[in-house]
């Protein structure tokens, strides 16, 4: 079994994800891409101290790039998006004390 930091690689803050945090209550991860959803569950839910309601995966097709004259592509990667049970949160931004 990989640890909860092998499953979950960062959270993903951007405006849409901030907004769905607000609205739906769900969060988005990039995560290992061999992660199934029980694990990316069970690690969030160890992590974090929450209890996850959903989880959804996608698989994020990397972009081609040019640098000069040379073209190449960036990797694939995975991103789950964790939909929390009613009266949970994660506050990444907390206060260190």
């Amino acid at each position: 079994m990989r640890s909860v930091y092998e499953v979950i690689k960062r959270p993903i803050i951007s405006e849409k994800s901030t907004a769905q945090m607000e609205v739906a209550n769900r969060y988005a991860f990039e995560v290992a891409a061999q992660a199934s959803k029980p694990e990316i569950k069970d690690a969030v839910q160890r992590l974090f101290n929450v209890r996850v309601k959903d989880v959804r995966t996608m698989v994020m097709h990397g972009k081609n790039k040019r640098l000069g004259g040379f073209e190449t592509k960036r990797s694939n990667w995975k991103k789950a998006l964790v939909t929390l049970a009613e009266g949970q949160k994660i506050d990444f931004f907390q206060a260190a004390q």
